[in-house]
């Protein structure tokens, strides 16, 4: 089956139309259709404009990109209009595994994975050999991976811990002061606060949690995946919190003991 043909029948099917529903929203007659989706037809360039139209998606896309081979999250974001050849969004398109039952997985990238993970992110046979999981109370609508992180650099969340992002396509939706595991050229993957400077400079500037490591820039060239930070695991327990009449009594001897000197002082 051609990927036009097979294409429009995926589009079709997945509004949930029969071939009469479909013809009769693109004023063409049922056989015609069903010509097209079996091959025994071809549609001329003004058809191609109007079923390209009607489905919000791109005559590149609809002749070329095999929506077949497409995740279920990337499905929804081109039905939600975003098409790159359409909208200029940069939209990035990302290797990925599926389960069983064509659900998605998330991938589990440990630190001795991480080298690898830098030439290999968009090979799937790469991403074949890593260990996937299911979280249910994460969307399906949505592509997660985990990273294990390590160093000090972003304390409290302590070395060893696993970071769960979810997949940004388009990188004008990154927010300032929000975490964000990204995938660079020269570091590899680093996990940081960002500040989104993409319009002014063509640049993210990354900032640690821990303040003995300074901020920097990095350019949007030398970026190649973005994921927004879900949560955190780790088999360390946090440090307790101090409770909070602990701290008025602290603050109220450190206070008795200020006025003693002053006393003092003054004598």
């Amino acid at each position: 089956m051609s990927i036009f043909s097979s294409n429009l029948k995926i589009l079709r099917k997945r509004r949930g139309y029969t071939q009469a529903d479909l013809a009769l929203e693109l004023g063409v007659k049922r056989s015609t259709l069903s010509g097209y989706e079996n091959e025994v037809a071809q549609p001329g360039i003004d058809t191609l404009v109007l079923i390209s139209g009607y489905f919000h998606i791109s005559l590149d896309t609809l002749l070329k990109a095999d929506l077949r081979t497409m995740s279920e999250s990337q499905l929804i974001q081109l039905e939600r209009g975003h098409d790159s050849y359409i909208s200029g969004t940069g939209i990035r398109v990302l290797a990925t595994t599926v389960d069983q039952d064509n659900e998605e997985n998330i991938e589990l990238v440990d630190e001795k994975a991480r080298a690898g993970y830098r030439s290999g992110y968009a090979d799937p046979e790469y991403l074949k050999v890593l260990p996937t999981f299911q979280l249910p109370f994460l969307s399906r609508e949505r592509k997660y991976r985990t990273f294990q992180v390590s160093g000090d650099s972003m304390l409290p969340i302590p070395d060893g811990s696993w970071v769960t992002g979810e997949f940004i396509e388009n990188w004008r939706t990154i927010r300032s002061q929000r975490p964000y595991i990204i995938l660079t050229v020269d570091d590899g993957i680093v996990f940081k606060v960002v500040e989104n400077k993409l319009k002014e400079r063509r640049a993210l500037r990354l900032y640690s949690l821990n303040p003995l490591y300074k901020p920097y820039d990095i350019n949007a060239s030398d970026i190649r995946e973005v994921w927004k930070f879900i949560h955190y695991i780790s088999s360390e327990v946090p440090e307790p919190n101090t409770p909070k009449g602990q701290i008025i009594d602290a603050v109220k001897k450190l206070e008795k003991d200020v006025k003693a000197i002053q006393t003092r002082l003054e004598l």
